[in-house]
């Protein structure tokens, strides 16, 4: 990457990480500001950037800024791990992600200061994996739990763009998630822990998405019961269509990529199709993720309209497209060769 290039994308990370900062001191002073700026803006923005450009988010992401800083300062220790401690890892976050998502329902939607921690303790988290191990392998492409979403939604990328990170291939992850063409959950199966999160990520990821959005929020857990109603449905979303994903690919109806293509498209039109109603004030639950009441200014048909464009977009992006063998970003030149198995 060119000097200009770089400049341009150091004023990108830092302008990101500002607004980052921003939102993390609102959800700490102003938790309805950050609880709306967080939960109704930033992250309904997410999975429509990971669709079409999973690179640039990965480019300016605050976390990953704040994580890769020291490798970037020259502090970090620089292990290389282990192919079968990066499928660990890999396994780990996914379950993570299963666990914290329905607890935004009983904890983070409506406590600001509680998403502030959970945020802080990612970046104590990774900061410190970052001290120990070379670049993205510390967390970025192991134990982020937005990870397993950036690699089943982000296998049909517009493109490749400029890598805003790594000024030289270490090799510290084998095969490297931001440099494989069409990346996605299912493409690495050496071990059993990259097999399982391949399929918990890939096949369960569509209902987990669809029981998400049938369970409302309220404030905290004070019972068996609340726990109960926070993991009630997600789980048993997971459960049917990681069964249905399991019976069609034992099937052998379809080669495998199609069938990973398709339970993309599931999930992340699945999460438009109810995210965007709830967003405007025509959800399930009236209250709940609202970021503009809109039920008397707009008809409830253009909310129809919305969710059938993004449900044809996904369709048409993910599945009918063409894959075009592009990777989320550029690889750059190898500092050197490093015989490392694949996890």
């Amino acid at each position: 990457m060119n000097t200009t290039h770089k400049k341009v994308w150091r004023t990108l990370q830092v302008a990101v990480w500002l607004v980052g900062f921003a939102i993390f001191s609102s959800l700490l002073f102003f938790p309805a500001v950050g609880i709306m700026l967080f939960w109704n803006i930033l992250i309904p923005v997410a999975p429509l950037l990971i669709v079409v450009a999973v690179g640039v988010w990965r480019n300016v992401c605050p976390l990953a800024t704040i994580n890769l800083l020291p490798r970037h300062l020259g502090i970090s220790k620089r292990k290389i791990m282990t192919p079968e401690l990066q499928a660990k890892l890999g396994l780990i976050s996914v379950l993570a992600l299963y666990i914290i998502v329905p607890l935004r329902h009983a904890i983070f939607n409506t406590n600001g200061q509680a998403t502030a921690i959970l945020i802080f303790s990612m970046i104590v988290l990774g900061l410190w994996m970052g001290s120990r191990y070379e670049w993205k392998s510390a967390w970025c492409s192991t134990l982020c739990p937005v990870h397993p979403v950036e690699r089943l939604y982000g296998n049909n990328v517009f493109g490749a763009v400029g890598n805003a990170h790594c000024d030289k291939c270490q090799n510290c992850v084998v095969p490297c998630p931001d440099s494989t063409p069409n990346m996605n959950p299912r493409l690495v199966k050496k071990n059993i822990f990259s097999q399982i999160s391949g399929l918990l990520i890939t096949g369960g990821l569509p209902g987990f998405v669809w029981g998400w959005f049938h369970v409302p929020d309220h404030d905290g857990i004070s019972s068996g019961y609340d726990l109960f109603r926070v993991y009630e449905m997600p789980p048993a979303g997971m459960v049917v269509t990681l069964t249905v994903y399991l019976v069609l690919l034992n099937a052998r109806l379809v080669r495998e990529m199609w069938l990973v293509r398709v339970f993309s498209t599931a999930a992340v039109s699945c999460y438009y199709w109810y995210r965007i109603p709830s967003l405007l004030g025509f959800g399930q639950f009236e209250t709940d993720g609202v970021l503009y009441n809109a039920k008397n200014v707009i008809p409830y048909w253009s909310i129809e309209v919305m969710i059938s464009a993004t449900t044809l977009f996904f369709i048409l992006w993910l599945l009918i497209r063409k894959p075009n063998k592009q990777s989320w970003v550029v690889r750059p030149a190898f500092a050197e060769k490093r015989e490392v198995g694949v996890n």
